[in-house]
């Protein structure tokens, strides 16, 4: 008598062989075909008035970069107070 093979030798069922929903089936929602925005955009960010890119839009932007540069900083005294810390001998 011969070894039993390990692997079944019968083809797993196709996981890709199911049917999904066609294009003429989905929900005729216009949502996504609203007013293009990208003109209105372009001119606030080719407006010359000596701003970066990323503080044109105003306050939230503002606010977002203010909260980025602070928590780099944070964290990077925080590694700065733990590498010193950490280089200290302990005291027994």
């Amino acid at each position: 008598q011969g070894l039993k093979p390990v692997v079944s030798t019968e083809s797993p069922a196709s996981i890709f062989g199911t049917t999904s929903k066609l294009a003429s089936d989905l929900p005729t929602t216009d949502s996504f075909l609203s007013k293009n925005k990208v003109p209105d955009l372009q001119k606030i960010f080719q407006k010359a008035d000596g701003l970066p890119v990323h503080l044109k839009r105003g306050v939230p932007d503002k606010l977002l970069y203010r909260t980025t540069m602070a928590l780099t900083i944070g964290g990077t005294i925080y590694c700065l107070v733990a590498l010193y810390m950490a280089s200290q001998p302990r005291n027994q």
